[in-house]
């Protein structure tokens, strides 16, 4: 070691001397500049005796109020903490009683108004007659900032549990979605996303797919109105629907959405097929517009297929049958809502069957809560559909007012007269005549319904036609001009 470094040495090592010079020094602090040192640089002083009791006044800092510690002086000092504070308490008396070095532990204080001071606190021994000095520090600042971090430790796991949520959510619905979707970079115009079935449409896999330039997946013929799209998308936030060339000529109408994320432009483009059923029939724009027209117009449509199970239905026949969604109705019988309960329907289908059309066919349409409308129904058949398929048209009708005023007019004038017989005539005999009236009136009604076909109208009110022609000519019926179709 060169003298340099010894004397460097000399210089930051203190010797004996300096030691017991300083040791000297603090052996002159009186007493009451101690008390007064440790007031200033600990939150909470007290002494305890060997017995742990509390024999001198509670130093504390300006932050507490007197009131808290009037009653601590002459009590256990275990007896002013909490339960769990307790053993801790109860070793540092062992470690004191045994002259073991004390450490800092953390303890919380209970205080009258039963207020927990949380304090991180030390004894040190003072004297020969076993008492000890508790020097504390108050912990509630570092408490309440370990509250603010777990709270915000479990505020930052709970939006993380919601956005795994959330994307678990938009990873299933990406997959089960029947429709195709596409997620396409607005910088890049690469496909990020994509799901199984926009995969399905475009005919490739979907590994391949992502990454891909979102146009090269259509006819080169498109690509002026994708870039018109883009252009569209990034000028104004929006595009009209576009119609793209798949492979296999096939057809697709694509629309977009725009979102931004992370200062990035993204659109979300949904493509399906022009096409209706397996036969692959292209639909032009303005059939596309008829369609829409056919979902809101204000006259009730339904399609069945030839076993009268229903297709689709619009929003107009929903309201009359009182279904909340198409789907209630969906692979259900027609007859559930349309028709008298079995008479007109089967008379309805053989009509439309039979003649490939009908026009006007007057019946009722009976809502789902025991409602009744008059309707008229027209339908065609159009049996190049996959499968086989019949449209009914239901136009809501005022009630009869011509015929069934007459037959009001009628039935009233009947029962007038019947009421001025009571008394001269025999009851069942009112009976029987009442009853002929209604027989006739009925019989008259289902000839108007089914335009004079007495074969229809005998299935109508469940006569066999002997039967019906019987009374016809009973009731003089077929003297009214009531021409024979049957």
């Amino acid at each position: 070691m060169t003298n340099k470094q010894k004397n460097h040495v000399k210089e930051h090592v203190p010797t004996v001397d300096t030691a017991a010079g300083a040791y000297g020094v603090l052996t002159q602090i009186d007493s009451l500049s101690a008390a007064q040192f440790l007031a200033s640089s600990s939150d909470i002083v007290f002494i305890i005796n060997a017995d742990g009791i509390i024999i001198n006044k509670v130093f504390y800092s300006s932050d507490y109020s007197g009131e808290l510690f009037k009653d601590w002086v002459g009590k256990a000092w275990i007896d002013t903490v909490s339960v769990e504070s307790r053993p801790k308490i109860k070793e540092m008396l062992q470690d004191l009683a045994s002259g073991q070095t004390s450490r800092w532990r953390q303890i919380n204080q209970t205080t009258e108004p039963g207020i927990e001071l949380p304090i991180r606190i030390i004894l040190l021994k003072a004297g020969t007659e076993g008492h000890a000095i508790a020097v504390g520090r108050d912990m509630r600042p570092v408490a309440s900032m370990q509250q603010r971090l777990v709270a915000a430790e479990l505020s930052i796991e709970q939006e993380y549990a919601r956005l795994r949520h959330a994307e678990t959510r938009y990873r299933l619905l990406m997959q089960v979605s029947a429709e195709a979707i596409l997620l396409i970079d607005g910088r890049t115009g690469r496909v990020i996303e994509a799901n199984p079935s926009a995969a399905t449409m475009l005919n490739r896999p979907l590994k391949r797919l992502i990454g891909s330039i979102f146009s090269d997946n259509f006819s080169g013929s498109d690509l002026g109105k994708i870039e018109d799209m883009n252009i569209a998308l990034r000028s104004s936030g929006r595009m009209d629907e576009v119609s793209l060339t798949l492979e296999g000529d096939q057809q697709a109408v694509a629309s977009a959405t725009v979102f931004r994320e992370d200062n990035a432009i993204y659109y979300l483009v949904r493509l399906f097929p022009l096409s209706v059923g397996t036969g692959g029939t292209v639909v032009s724009k303005s059939q596309s517009a008829a369609i829409r027209v056919m979902q809101g117009m204000p006259d009730g449509f339904v399609l069945t297929d030839f076993d009268r199970k229903i297709l689709t239905a619009n929003a107009s026949f929903l309201e009359s049958a009182q279904l909340g969604a198409e789907e209630q109705a969906r692979g259900e019988p027609l007859d559930r809502w349309l028709g008298r309960v079995g008479v007109d329907i089967g008379l309805l289908y053989s009509n439309v069957i039979e003649n490939g059309m009908v026009r006007q066919f007057s019946t009722v349409i009976r809502g789902q809560f025991g409602t009744i409308e008059d309707v008229e129904v027209s339908g065609f058949v159009a049996p190049d559909t996959d499968p086989p398929s019949i449209g009914f048209t239901l136009r809501r009708v005022a009630r009869r007012t011509i015929a069934d005023d007459h037959s009001k007019k009628s039935l009233l004038r009947s029962i007038d007269e019947m009421t001025k017989l009571v008394g001269k005539v025999p009851l069942k005999d009112l009976v029987r005549e009442t009853t002929d009236i209604i027989e006739r009136l009925c019989i008259e009604a289902a000839l108007q319904l089914t335009d004079n076909n007495r074969a229809s109208s005998a299935d109508m009110l469940g006569l066999s036609r002997q039967s019906l022609y019987v009374k016809l000519h009973r009731h003089g019926i077929e003297d009214k001009g009531f021409g024979d179709k049957g």
